[in-house]
């Protein structure tokens, strides 16, 4: 009986090392969209052009990677220097940030530092939703009522010997009590949707150059509509311009219904409303220059194409199933172990969401997200240990 008891306690460890994982997706600068903590590796899955099934990943799998295996592991890109900052990819080191050099392919770690922040009380990492600007490469992170920035301007494509703080920058003039933030990138501008008592169609802004909240909301009426987007929660991906080509002056926003796919471009100030994804399934949304990818909470691909300033083609996209050879299949991540990834180099994390690239990625749809999982596997995890300390008392028993 001790050894059945010790058999499914063996097991069950092995259960926790295969769980955790939570794939991120981004774009190098050259826009190859590339896939982090699929079946515990990494893949460049090349340009929108071979997403159709005529291309085939490549494995870029490397020593010094984070183990992808934290509550809501998040990406982004640096396009400047084609750097990639993995936020949340470490459980067991959440103060740890990693960098990949995708020009170089390697990776390193910076570390960094969540006490005395300057705030009302220090940043919470595992509360908080983060975009990362453009220009200047620093992040931005609302927590706990208070917008934070973390430096790294200096750093570019490999960690410093130093920690760099997150620090306290202001306190939103909207109340943050109950707000699960929406944040989107545009114009250097951070944008927050559903804001407790905002009007449809509305955001509340912060300009980032100036460090300040605008007095009033900003309004992005639907193009040829009466309508609005509503002020419900949901997830944002900024688009990229072409390198050299400018910051982002539009991002997508997805409502957690996937019922619409709407595009606001701060240039016009308006709205365009196009097709919601065909998989309503919790899903996080990463975008490049021409087009928005979805990656779905049991590991499927899809994108919209789109094209910046051509509305009539916009309008007639639809979602497509990203076909590859040589990536893992659907729902690998869930089964395979990456304890064999050691680290050396959005963010909702637990309750917030995340945001990938200077622009955004989050998670949305009804079904649970990789970062949410852990609620259920908690319970399974509880019954399953409350199993093995029945038989261990049991095999006590027996042997007495």
């Amino acid at each position: 009986m001790l050894s059945i008891a010790l058999s499914a306690l063996l097991s069950f460890s092995l259960l926790i090392q295969q769980v955790h994982t939570s794939p991120c997706l981004a774009f190098d600068s050259d826009f190859n969209l590339l896939a982090f903590g699929f079946g515990g590796k990494d893949f460049n899955l090349g340009p929108q052009s071979t997403w159709n099934g005529n291309g085939a990943v490549t494995d870029i799998t490397t020593t010094g990677r984070p183990p992808f295996d934290g509550a809501n592991t998040t990406c982004y890109l640096a396009q400047f220097f084609s750097a990639i900052y993995v936020i949340n990819g470490d459980a067991s080191n959440p103060d740890n940030v990693g960098i990949y050099d995708a020009t170089a392919k390697s990776w390193t770690t910076q570390q960094i530092s969540t006490s005395n922040t300057g705030g009302s009380s220090n940043f919470d990492l595992t509360s908080f939703d983060a975009i990362l600007d453009h220009d200047t490469n620093v992040f931005y992170a609302l927590s706990h009522g208070a917008l934070y920035n973390l430096d790294f301007s200096a750093l570019k494509t490999t960690a410093t010997s130093s920690s760099i703080p997150w620090l306290a920058v202001s306190n939103p003039p909207f109340t943050t009590d109950g707000y699960d933030p929406v944040m989107a990138l545009a114009q250097n501008h951070i944008h927050f949707l559903n804001v407790p008592g905002a009007q449809p169609g509305t955001a509340d802004i912060f300009v980032i150059h100036f460090s300040f909240f605008q007095p009033t909301p900003q309004a992005y009426p639907i193009n040829g509509s009466s309508n609005n987007f509503p002020e419900t929660h949901g997830q944002v991906a900024s688009f990229f311009q072409p390198s050299g080509q400018g910051v982002q002056q539009e991002f997508a926003f997805i409502p957690d219904d996937a019922s619409a796919t709407y595009v606001i471009n701060v240039e016009s100030n308006t709205t365009a409303q196009l097709a919601g994804p065909s998989d309503k399934s919790a899903s996080t949304f990463y975008a490049s220059v021409n087009a928005l990818v979805q990656l779905t909470s049991d590991e499927k691909l899809f994108f919209l194409p789109y094209t910046q300033g051509d509305a009539s083609t916009n309008a007639a996209a639809q979602w497509t199933s990203i076909t590859l050879t040589g990536l893992p299949a659907a729902g690998s991540s869930s089964s395979s172990s990456s304890a064999s990834s050691s680290a050396t180099g959005s963010s909702h994390t637990s309750s917030a969401s995340s945001k990938s690239g200077s622009g955004s990625s989050s998670s949305t749809g009804s079904a649970s997200t990789p970062s949410n999982t852990s609620a259920g596997f908690t319970l399974v995890a509880s019954s399953v240990m409350s199993l093995i300390g029945g038989l261990l008392v049991v095999a006590a028993t027996y042997t007495l």
